[in-house]
């Protein structure tokens, strides 16, 4: 083992942990429901951006390139101030839902450019213009953009125009308590400039609430230019600031003045810092040097294309050194060249410079992602102890059903600024790339969704905090097993105690699904959303007008591959005891049941497959017993491909209760047996196949998923028909009128907030499950069975080989293309252009569907972050698609 995979080791052994201290500030504290206290639920304006520097928050804190300890209690950031904004730079800015025109959006440039699993070694670059950020202008100008116009992007404003201070924050581990902290400050204009850098450190309030009025110190230490912290249960820690120009302290309180004209008690509060800096208000802070926010003061004037170096050093009280950065460039270059190592060693061989780049990338966004995640419902509903009692409605209100959600963790995010808040079906995706590097977390991830503090006591798993309530699709059982099988590779065992721990749960969230989203027991199934917000002709989470319901194509296919996720699972978990055999027969015949009903819907002669468009499509059941065919054709309708598994013969003859119990069922139920692709036919090395498409619909649903006038696109598969470009889709149904047509871009609605669009545009976790999909039916029929890729081409390629195509599709969205560009980078304008930039890639949440420039938020290294995965699995298959390196151009 290298350095950094000993230390990972040592984490799963139990040993002082090394990820204690991580980058688990969130981007965005303000606007999120955790700090909504409204009787209307109004997040976003009730805690906005021009109140976080001086309100205190309740749940958890945000910075700029900071980190925390995991349950962050105590926090270290970055301020700047250019000496042209109203106030310090603690934070990110972005639009509110409400303000942007395709919703919530960060307006900001900053890059996740490296971390280790362990955060050994973590590296963050920030750029901050020279001239005042245009907070208002950035408003503004937005009012008159419409949802057909793409977002107005920072550098847009000119902002740029006259350079900017590019602030690269490192940091690197000496002990798991002994942190060094580098800040690299270059003026990247054509003149000098004066930056105020304000390392910062502070307790998150935890004594203001009437629940614990203990509370810990900050002041200045004997030890020279030192900050201590003194923490009940953290203990003591030191802050040593490499000749700063002032230490400067105040109090980690609301300043009431000036939210609501109410006197400070205190008379130090947490914008006392900005007060001083900004303002030179010299008694905002508080001369005698003590407190629960403090800062190291450097004020930097930068010739042109110069740098400025800051060093600091956080360590625990034991470990204090007499020269606290005598060893501080060793320890440094060690780190960094640990992580070098530990990455060259991940990365299979025969990867190019840039694919390694992008794979190390886009780990390192999804390690920054990692927060402390803090919102006991109970507690938020009914108030604190020390506050005013929030408004009564709320009670009935959002969440009032989760009160047992107890969430303290350091979880994994979509994207720390738009989306920072955890989501099932998002968490589920993360855990595979993060399994190729810290399998414990990665299975921690899991474990901690479904366990009693979190999964509701009827079954169901939380969907976000927005609406704990809402429906995800039922992932966390696939990806357990993904994570349980990737670990059993990497190190020769699988963990059957965590396999068998999620399985359990996931049986009790199987029972919830039939319970509640097969209202009429014929194993067709609803859903709501699903996580594919507007998808849908109209919003398939609320009642359809006039009503009746929608019967899911997608609902459906989740549970089918649902069925067969918890037959495997059970089928493993049955190697050791036999008992899991009748289990897995029982998740077998229920998939049969799924499999028929698809083909006849509750028995009334429609199914969820249109033989004459060779679809799948949702069904609208009226209450006037009337069906509909809701004939968009999108990812729903693909989604069948994604219930497939396949049994080796070696497995059968383990488990010999579940094959004599399967083949009796087989023999009693022909009709059904028919529905799973010929189960009797052995295919390639005498594996068989359960599907819910069989050998011909399959080809039929490859056929329009393989058409580039319709699925297929030069970076994957659209999330909806190119076809319904030219022939929108219309519905006319109780006295509405519903249209849907071929957007590939961002959302033309506001549905769901209209911040994120599955009418069109590339997504990677949908696209990876169809490529495992394919890759399993080749399993089973072998290199003889082939389809023609793309549609129309006159080439034909195995199932493997559409998987591979496939994959290195996604993957060509961050390599430079034959026209020296980079595809995902067509919405960043002047962000990606400067020197240096050739190394740089954004992770967005999606990608237009015909250029592949990214869109929704700029730093979803969550699920998008899969592209490391797949670069890992061509790498090693040898089958990744070599392009010439940006180093070359």
């Amino acid at each position: 083992m290298n350095a950094e995979q000993l230390r990972v080791a040592a984490n799963d052994r139990g040993a002082e942990p090394w990820d204690l201290w991580g980058p688990y500030l969130s981007e965005r504290a303000w606007g999120t429901v955790r700090e909504d206290y409204s009787a209307d639920g109004d997040a976003w304006n009730y805690f906005p951006h021009e109140q976080a520097r001086s309100r205190v928050y309740r749940w958890n804190e945000d910075g700029l390139a900071g980190i925390s300890d995991d349950k962050q209690r105590l926090c270290f950031a970055f301020a700047l101030w250019n000496e042209r904004d109203p106030f310090l730079k603690e934070r990110l800015f972005g639009l509110t839902g409400p303000q942007g025109n395709h919703g919530e959006d960060v307006k900001e440039i900053y890059f996740y450019d490296d971390s280790t699993p362990t955060h050994s070694y973590l590296r963050m670059t920030y750029r901050y213009p020279r001239a005042a950020f245009p907070y208002d202008e950035l408003v503004e100008r937005n009012r008159t953009r419409s949802r057909h116009e793409p977002e107005l992007e920072l550098a847009e404003t000119g902002a740029f125009d006259g350079g900017d201070f590019e602030v690269v924050a490192e940091y690197a581990k000496q002990a798991p308590r002994d942190i060094l902290i580098r800040a690299t400050v270059t003026n990247r204009s054509d003149q000098a400039g004066t930056l105020h850098l304000l390392p910062t450190l502070w307790f998150r309030n935890t004594w203001s609430w009437g629940r614990d009025a203990r509370r810990p110190l900050l002041q200045a230490s004997d030890e020279g230019a030192a900050v201590q912290a003194v923490h009940h249960s953290l203990g003591k820690y030191h802050l040593f600031c490499a000749a700063p120009d002032a230490l400067l302290f105040t109090e980690n309180e609301s300043n009431l003045q000036r939210l609501w004209q109410v006197p400070n008690g205190s008379g130090f509060v947490k914008d006392g810092i900005d007060e001083f800096v900004v303002q030179g208000r010299t008694e905002a802070v508080n001369p005698a040097r003590t407190g629960t926010k403090a800062a190291a003061h450097y004020r930097l004037t930068i010739p042109a294309g110069e740098q400025r170096v800051v060093q600091l050093r956080f360590t625990a009280d034991e470990l204090v050194s007499r020269e606290p950065f005598g060893d501080f460039d060793e320890i440094f270059a060690r780190r960094r060249a640990e992580a070098d190592e530990f990455y060259a060693a991940l990365a299979p061989g025969c990867l190019t410079d840039e694919h390694r780049a992008i794979q190390r990338q886009a780990l390192a966004g999804m390690l920054w992602s990692k927060q402390f995640y803090h919102y006991i419902v109970e507690e938020w509903l009914e108030g604190d102890p020390g506050q005013p009692p929030p408004p009564a409605a709320r009670k009935e209100q959002r969440n009032a059903e989760w009160r047992h959600l107890h969430n303290e963790r350091v979880m994994s995010m979509p994207d720390k600024w738009e989306y920072p808040w955890y989501a099932a079906w998002d968490l589920a995706f993360h855990c595979l790339p993060l399994a190729l590097v810290d399998a414990r977390f990665a299975k921690q991830q899991l474990d901690l969704i479904v366990r009693e503090w979190c999964q509701h006591p009827n079954g169901q798993v939380p969907a976000y905090e927005w609406n704990f309530g809402d429906v995800n699709p039922p992932v966390i059982a696939w990806a357990a097993w993904r994570v349980y099988k990737m670990e059993q590779r990497q190190t020769g065992t699988g963990d059957r105690a965590f396999l068998e721990t999620v399985f359990h749960k996931m049986l009790i969230a199987f029972t919830w699904w039939v319970n509640r989203k097969d209202s009429e027991g014929n194993n067709i199934f609803q859903g709501g959303f699903l996580g594919l917000d507007n998808i849908g002709v109209f919003d398939r989470s609320t009642p359809f007008p006039g009503g009746g319901y929608l019967e899911q194509s997608d609902g459906t296919s989740w549970m089918g591959m649902y069925c067969l996720n918890l037959m495997r699972m059970a089928l493993e978990l049955s190697r050791q005891n036999p008992v899991y055999e009748n289990i897995a027969t029982k998740f077998f015949e229920h998939f049969l049941a799924i499999a028929s009903a698809m083909n006849n819907a509750g028995g009334q002669g429609i199914g969820l497959w249109d033989e004459a468009d060779e679809f799948f499509y949702d069904v609208l059941h009226l209450p006037d017993g009337r069906y509909i065919r809701v004939k968009v054709r999108s990812l729903v309708g693909l989604m069948p491909l994604l219930a497939v598994e396949t049994i080796e013969p070696e497995l059968l003859e383990a488990v010999p209760g579940f094959k004599m119990r399967l083949e009796w069922y087989l023999q009693k139920r022909p009709e059904l047996a028919a529905l799973v692709s010929r189960w009797q036919e052995p295919g390639a090395g005498a594996r068989r196949l359960i599907a819910l498409t069989r050998g011909r619909r399959m080809k039929r649903l490859l056929r329009r998923m393989l058409d580039p006038e319709e699925f297929l696109s030069p970076y994957g598969v659209r999330s909806m028909s190119k076809f319904h470009q030219a022939n929108p889709y219309v519905l006319d149904a109780c006295g509405e009128r519903k249209v849907v047509s071929y957007e590939p871009a961002e959302s033309e609605t506001g549905l769901f907030g209209g911040n994120s669009n599955w009418r069109g545009p590339v997504w990677l976790p949908l696209n990876y499950l169809l490529i495992e999909s394919l890759q399993k039916f080749h399993h089973y029929y072998g290199d003889d069975f082939k389809v023609e890729c793309p549609t129309g081409s006159g080439q034909f390629m195995t199932l493997e080989g559409v998987a591979n195509d496939l994959s290195n599709r996604l993957i060509s969205l961050w390599l430079v293309n034959e026209k020296g560009v980079r595809p995902f980078a067509g919405s960043s304008g002047a962000e990606l252009k400067g020197a240096g930039d050739a190394g740089r890639y954004l992770f967005h949440e999606y990608f237009h569907a015909d250029t592949g420039a990214g869109l929704g938020a700029s730093h979803q290294t969550g699920w998008t972050g899969l592209v490391a995965k797949l670069i890992q699995q061509q790498g090693s298959r040898g089958t990744i698609v070599h392009r010439d390196p940006f180093t070359d151009l």
